[in-house]
């Protein structure tokens, strides 16, 4: 049996490469090569969920992080053992992607209430440039002679 940090590690692997593979630009043109989410190859690497069930595929053999052990002995056994301990960890990963969208938008909260504090502080400063042109302009100009 796998520890468990060895699970939580290759899980959170697991999440980062598929999330990456599957929301970041930098792989962008491969989605839109295989068509985007509109056809069937590209909605296959579009997909968070599905991606971190091919790197978990892939990552479990060659981490040895089998969590699932089963009592079928021989190949079957041995397959067995790697499809369910990779949905295992895809599982996992599943749940790291939540947290991740939990911190990811909270963070992209504070950023946006920045924002917004940033763009009310550039206005004031406007404003009150504006009425100091004002008032020094109203300064500046010769003041009319008192009515008879």
């Amino acid at each position: 049996m796998v520890s468990l940090f060895q699970l939580l590690a290759v899980s959170a692997v697991v999440m980062g490469v598929s999330q990456t593979l599957a929301r970041e630009r930098i792989f962008a043109p491969l989605r839109e090569w295989l068509g985007g989410r509109e056809t069937w190859w590209g909605y296959l690497v579009s997909c968070p969920y599905c991606v971190s069930h091919y790197v978990a595929f892939l990552l479990v053999p060659l981490t040895g992080t089998y969590g699932i052990d089963v009592v079928v002995g021989g190949r079957t056994g041995l397959l067995l053992r790697w499809f369910l301990s990779s949905l295992l960890v895809t599982v996992v990963a599943a749940f790291f992607r939540v947290l991740f969208w939990f911190v990811d938008e909270s963070q992209g909260l504070v950023r946006r209430r920045q924002r917004t504090e940033d763009e009310e502080v550039a206005t004031r400063r406007l404003v009150r440039r504006r009425v100091e042109r004002k008032a020094a302009t109203e300064e500046d100009a010769p003041t009319p002679p008192p009515p008879h």
